[in-house]
């Protein structure tokens, strides 16, 4: 029998810059960045895009994380030592912070003094106008928090480039800041652990790791952060029309827009149950709340086409906060996970008061933001196949531009073939961005099933796939230019394979 929250906080417990907060009523309900700025006074987190687009508003979150074992024996704890990502402020609600320690740019310095990563930005002349350099600098000192940073040797080029996708500047332009970023030290660079000793924030931390939280504040809203999943679900099951919050990376654009002020929320920020990646033998399973960076980290040598769309999903900050299971919830035709999950047949294990069910993701979605999901179920964890050594896997997305782009098309194809590699023996295609839904094209899966693995066969399965998808003209693109991309995606497919150049 699940049990309800067993609330023993009415209170959000924070640290910011190494100063405990209890945050309560009102407050928990504000964005960080509005708390840091209207609250606390601490207004160099700039505000410009409201979307978390620009980086503008960058900090860094420390939590007491688990770590992916990739030999297959699930998550292993990493007890009091506080792991630092940067996010995105102005889509982060307070209420996901419980239990973690914050660090603003008014935190970086040391005796009054600028963190080198400040000053190296100061001598590099990689400020102009400044409302950007905030983001850059908080940006910057999360990859130099970095697990695979080398204290030794300062950063490249090249993960500045990529670590910083998610920070717009338009005035100073990224050479003099990719400059700074090269000139830092990272030997001679305090780590956070350092400014602020992680023992007695994580003993803290760690001492109220069973609270169930509940706040109400004074105008009725009210927020529910359980510490398990059991709790999670029986919350879910007494307040089915709640809005179930993980990630926010969607919500906080929404009611930054003034599109939706939730009333009651469900804030998973505390599950641990439903953040653990593993793997054993053919299948990961990944919680519905692991942040993509922790999927990205685990897959790299295990799904590497999945890891290679991952870097391109979002940007660093938004891969911080976002979820898996908010990608697959969403239900968006354009979801950058989904065609990957559709052609592995994917498994959601979804929990409610009833028990646990699992389905296949290709069975999940029903119409246009539209599942098979009860008001008082949540999904809990997915479960992938991963490809076999006899198929072929390839993923496709098709933007506006590479890094921090919402996708015009997406697909997943999987080929199996026969033997000797000549005969199609199976084949799997799912495409994005073409319908309502994430489609499954079964008309041309059928068509490649027993034939040659052949340009001109992977031609002609193109011009049936055109036949199956209804594309429309938006913003990113027009409904002829996606009904080109499904045709000539397969063809890019066979090329890939083939390792031929196309003329």
């Amino acid at each position: 029998m699940l049990q309800s929250t067993n609330t023993s906080r009415d209170h959000l417990l924070v640290f910011i810059n190494g100063q405990r907060h209890e945050v309560a009523g009102l407050n928990a309900f504000l964005t960080l960045s509005d708390y840091l700025r209207l609250r606390l006074g601490q207004v160099g987190t700039k505000i410009v895009c409201s979307e978390g687009d620009c980086g503008a508003c960058s900090v860094l979150v420390g939590r007491v994380e688990d770590v992916v074992d990739e030999s297959g024996g699930g998550d292993k704890s990493r007890g009091g030592k506080l792991i630092y990502r940067a996010i995105d402020s102005c889509i982060q609600f307070m209420y996901q912070l419980d239990r973690a320690h914050v660090v603003s740019i008014e935190g970086l310095k040391r005796n009054g003094l600028l963190s080198p990563v400040q000053d190296a930005m100061v001598k590099c002349h990689g400020s102009q106008c400044g409302f950007c350099t905030p983001g850059f600098v908080m940006t910057m000192a999360g990859l130099l928090e970095g697990d695979g940073v080398d204290r030794g040797e300062a950063l490249t080029p090249d993960q500045l480039r990529d670590g910083l996708t998610g920070n717009l500047c338009r005035c100073t332009g990224y050479v003099q800041i990719i400059d700074a970023g090269c000139a830092v030290d990272p030997g001679k660079t305090a780590r956070l652990s350092e400014l602020y000793p992680d023992g007695p924030i994580a003993d803290v931390f760690n001492s109220h790791s069973q609270d169930g939280v509940v706040v109400t504040a004074d105008d009725g809203r009210t927020v529910a952060i359980p510490a398990n999943l059991d709790a999670a679900v029986a919350f879910k099951a007494a307040h089915p029309g709640c809005t179930v919050v993980a990630g926010a990376t969607d919500i906080g654009v929404q009611r930054n827009k003034g599109k939706i002020d939730p009333r009651e929320v469900l804030c998973l920020a505390n599950v641990g149950e439903m953040m653990g990646v593993s793997y054993a033998g053919s299948n990961l399973t990944v919680g519905a709340c692991a942040n993509w960076s922790r999927v990205e980290r685990s897959i790299k040598d295990i799904v590497p086409q999945f890891h290679d769309v991952l870097t391109v999903f979002g940007s660093p900050q938004i891969r911080n906060a976002g979820t898996i299971g908010g990608n697959i919830a969403n239900a968006s035709p354009i979801a950058d996970s989904v065609p990957f999950l559709l052609v592995m047949g994917a498994q959601l294990e979804i929990v409610g008061p009833n028990g646990t069910r699992r389905i296949d993701i290709n069975d999940f979605y029903t119409g246009y933001k539209q599942f098979d999901l009860s008001a008082d179920e949540l999904i809990a964890r997915v479960h992938i196949p991963l490809p076999t050594e006899a198929q072929t896997l390839r993923l496709y997305k098709v933007s506006r531009r590479r890094d921090l782009d919402i996708s015009t098309f997406t697909a997943a194809v999987l080929v199996e073939l026969d033997n000797a590699g000549e005969t199609i023996r199976n084949a799997r295609i799912a495409y994005g961005g073409v319908a309502a839904v994430v489609l499954r094209l079964p008309k041309t899966e059928a068509f490649l099933t027993g034939k040659p693995f052949e340009e001109s066969v992977l031609r002609e399965a193109g011009q049936l796939a055109r036949t199956e998808v209804t594309p429309i003209t938006d913003v990113r693109g027009s409904a002829d230019f996606r009904l080109q991309l499904a045709e000539n995606i397969l063809a890019k497919f066979y090329f890939d394979c083939a390792q031929k150049t196309p003329v």
